[in-house]
């Protein structure tokens, strides 16, 4: 029997290529900073965030916040966009609250917590004003930033974000999975076979025959910490949630969604684009599922430039 753990010890090809983001993220003039959000009665004393953040702010430039959904994390979701980026935004690559090197005591799990303390972490770097692109869970925080905070939220892109999503929903049986602790086990995957469930719900045309090896190295890097958390995560968007309870955003919203999302089904992008209403463009990527950042890259990329640079 092959004794994974010991050679995860000797090479993680994970962490290897976890490191190359490191470096080319370095790169592209961008630091890596936590910082202790401990100041104000509404955070508690030990939250802190981690980001990525330009070495040389240019104030005369907007700012762009890529804010990450679960999976991998934030650097190899954006990792072969940024550059398309830093030339005319400043952007700044956070880690959620329970992602990377960010965490918290408090007990609250909802996104709009996961939003006043982005906010406050923009605010802790000068960052008044923003456009905001987040990909699934980070289209969630997204938009409850936008919602809380809208004179500091000035374009938002959501990619494959769920946002219109009722509790009803699961019971109708919209989703793939049967029920919320189901989802989780796929979301968060601890073994190889329910990371290669999570492989075949994201993309179109999933990988195939990847060994187990490199199964339980991803694993071990990227979903062994703060499972429970995460889990108490996505519970918290479906409880008790109401499309009638979601606030209204005003701000220029672009909503992408792979035409084969088997994690948010496209009907809730067209939910999504009814509720916003003209103020919201939708682009569907046909052969594209969840991943679509990944799967289309290219055709992503492109949408992402010509909402955000070409209107520069």
């Amino acid at each position: 029997m092959v004794d994974y753990s010991r050679l995860l010890r000797c090479f993680s090809f994970t962490a290897s290529r976890d490191w190359l983001f490191r470096q080319s993220f370095a790169n592209a003039g961008l630091r890596s900073v936590t910082t202790d959000l401990s100041h104000g009665d509404s955070i508690a004393p030990t939250t802190s965030m981690h980001c990525w953040i330009p070495k040389s702010p240019n104030r005369c430039k907007p700012n762009l916040l890529l804010v990450h959904g679960f999976g991998a994390n934030a650097m190899w979701q954006y990792g072969e966009h940024l550059r398309s980026f830093t030339g005319r935004f400043n952007v700044y690559v956070p880690d959620l609250l329970f992602f990377g090197q960010s965490s918290t005591s408090e007990p609250d799990r909802t996104e709009s917590f996961q939003a006043r303390c982005l906010m406050r972490l923009m605010e802790s770097h000068g960052v008044n004003t923003m456009n905001i692109v987040g990909i699934s869970y980070g289209g969630f925080v997204g938009y409850s930033l936008a919602a809380q905070f809208p004179e500091k939220v000035e374009k938002l892109v959501l990619c494959c974000a769920g946002v219109c999503l009722e509790e009803k929903d699961m019971e109708d049986g919209l989703f793939k999975v049967p029920n919320i602790e189901e989802a989780t086990r796929i979301l968060i995957p601890q073994t190889p076979e329910k990371l290669k469930e999570l492989i075949r719900f994201s993309f179109v045309k999933p990988i195939r025959g990847v060994p187990s090896f490199f199964l339980w190295d991803f694993i071990d890097v990227m979903c062994t910490e703060f499972v429970e958390e995460k889990r108490e995560l996505i519970r918290s968007i479906l409880k008790d949630r109401r499309l009638s309870d979601l606030p209204r955003i005003k701000q220029k919203t672009l909503i992408i969604w792979g035409e084969e999302d088997q994690i948010f089904p496209l009907e809730l992008g067209y939910r999504l684009k009814r509720y916003i209403g003209e103020n919201a463009e939708m682009v569907v990527i046909k052969k594209a599922g969840h991943a679509v950042n990944l799967e289309k890259s290219r055709e992503f990329l492109k949408h992402l430039k010509s909402f955000l640079i070409d209107s520069l």
